[in-house]
Formats: C-alpha cells, structure tokens, sequence
C-alpha cells in the first residue's frame, strides 16, 4: 500500500475509505509507521462519527437495566443499592422516579455518569 497524505475525513466516501484502510492496518505491529497512520485513522474516523453519527444517551432507565445485566446483576441487586427490593422494582417498571440518593448511589456503585441518570424519563401510565 502506498503512503497517502492523510486529510481531514469530510464526506461519506473519504469515511469509508479511512475505515477500508483502517481493516487492512488493524493487526500492524506497534510501534510501525503503519501503527502510528492508523492511531491517527482512528481519530479522524472518530471525529467524523461523532459529527455525523452522534448517538444519544440512553435514559437512566435502560442505563440500570444496562449495567445490570453486563455486572450480573438482578432486582435483588438492584434493590441493596437502591435500599430495597420494592424500590428497584418500581424504579424498572418506570413508576417511580429516581431520587438523588438513588442516583448517588446507582452513580457509586454502577460507575453510570451522572449526566444520564438526571436526565428525565417517562413513567408508566
């Protein structure tokens, strides 16, 4: 492959291209020339994504449910951090919305960024 000036990455089909180079410099060694263009390949892609693709935080109710279920975690769980087994219950059935402790320690105790469990959400009806 032939060494090519890298450019800021500004349509679709220069994104493409930076992700079908990005696959071919996936397993080069570290510390090559081709390891130093794709750590910058990653950050070009990255800064168009964030641009162009920007996903959105989930709400602090599928953030719980989320982080439950990639700890291991069950409503039981839930409920010790919550202060019981009722409360976690009501706050995943969306009845119940979440008060500043829980948040401080869902925060605590799920490392979930406060930013997202502050956001509003819905109840059920």
């Amino acid at each position: 492959m032939g060494k090519r000036d890298i450019k800021p990455i500004r349509s679709e089909a220069a994104y493409r291209n930076a992700l079908d180079e990005l696959r071919l410099l996936f397993m080069v060694p570290k510390g090559t020339d081709e390891y130093d263009r794709a750590e910058i390949l990653e950050i070009l892609i990255e800064d168009y994504e964030e641009k162009h693709y920007p996903i959105e935080d989930p709400d602090p109710i599928e953030a719980i449910k989320y982080s439950m279920e990639e700890s291991g975690m069950n409503q039981t769980d839930l409920g010790r951090i919550l202060g019981d087994k009722s409360k976690a219950s009501l706050i995943l059935g969306r009845k119940r919305k979440l008060s500043l402790s829980m948040i401080r320690n869902l925060h605590s105790s799920l490392k979930i960024p406060l930013d997202v469990l502050i956001k509003d959400y819905p109840l059920a009806n």
